[in-house]
């Protein structure tokens, strides 16, 4: 395997990391499967590119206004939407697949079906041990690391923290300490769609944009959490980069690139069957984040 492909897995990792901690973070507390996560991080992909392509704005402003506009519109979905039916399982899913299929269509209608790129938020190369990487992807992997450092103390330090594992352990006995199970549920949907954001944010100048690509990122993204252990946070780290590695031994082999999906899922199946609750299943519930 080349160093350069070794940096890409790290890249990837690192995106699909952010990505299944969102999921695994609303599934852990609420329960919640979310069709459309992907989709928010398509949407803010799309939000980046606008202000930035279109309108001209700088970084810094375009990237504070799609993070913070994406987690609105999570928490506006969540409370309007999914909170109606958070304790049917079918209409969640129902809801959200439908959810991210509304917004693949407008933004068709928006932007069409192109594919579009945008440029690196820090240009130029670097040479580590002899390979050029782009500066691009140092920060992504930087950034991602910073950013689950935060996650980890927000759960594990504050009291927003507290109050997300209590109803993570147990809504009814966190409603008795006096937690404010809804909203605890509305601000973990805005942290998870946050995580998709920046997320988007840091790849969108890597990878190119079309609107069904949320698609195909859920099927990886659910694989890694299926992988990782429901609802588990750590799982959901340490399968993201075991899947970015299958990738890409995939994609450096003789092996077709459109297989690449097949040995992804061959690779949660494997586990699996070894492992049937994941990597890091959940045995108590006590052990949930």
């Amino acid at each position: 395997m080349t160093e350069l492909a070794i940096v890409q897995t790290l890249v990837n990792g690192s995106v699909y990391a952010l990505l299944a901690l969102g999921l695994s973070l609303i599934f852990g507390v609420g329960r919640l499967i979310n069709m459309a996560h992907t989709a928010f991080f398509v949407v803010a992909a799309y939000i980046l590119y606008y202000f930035t392509r279109q309108l001209g704005w700088g970084a810094a402003e375009s990237i504070a206004i799609t993070v913070v506009g994406t987690v609105l519109l999570g928490a506006l979905c969540y409370q309007f939407l999914i909170n109606r039916v958070r304790q049917h399982t079918q209409a969640v899913l129902l809801i959200t697949v439908a959810l991210a299929m509304a917004f693949q269509e407008l933004l068709y209608i928006g932007f069409g079906s192109f594919y579009l790129s945008l440029d690196p938020l820090i240009p130029g190369t670097i040479v580590i041990l002899g390979v050029i990487v782009p500066k691009q992807y140092l920060l992504v992997i930087a950034a991602v690391a910073v950013v689950i450092i935060v996650l980890w103390l927000l759960l594990s330090r504050t009291k927003l923290g507290i109050s997300i594992r209590a109803v993570a352990n147990d809504p009814e006995i966190a409603n008795v300490l006096g937690i404010n199970v809804p909203r605890t549920l509305l601000l973990t949907m805005g942290i998870a769609t946050g995580l998709a954001a920046v997320a988007a944010v840091l790849v969108a100048p890597i990878w190119i944009l079309y609107p069904p690509m949320w698609m195909s990122t859920l099927t990886t993204v659910l694989v890694i959490v299926v992988l990782g252990g429901l609802g588990s946070i750590k799982g959901s780290i340490i399968g993201a980069y075991i899947i970015a590695l299958v990738e890409q031994v995939v994609l450096i082999s003789q092996i077709s690139p459109n297989l690449v999906m097949t040995f992804i899922l061959l690779a949660m199946v494997v586990v699996l069957v070894v492992r049937p609750g994941g990597l890091f299943g959940i045995v108590l519930e006590e052990e949930r984040l």
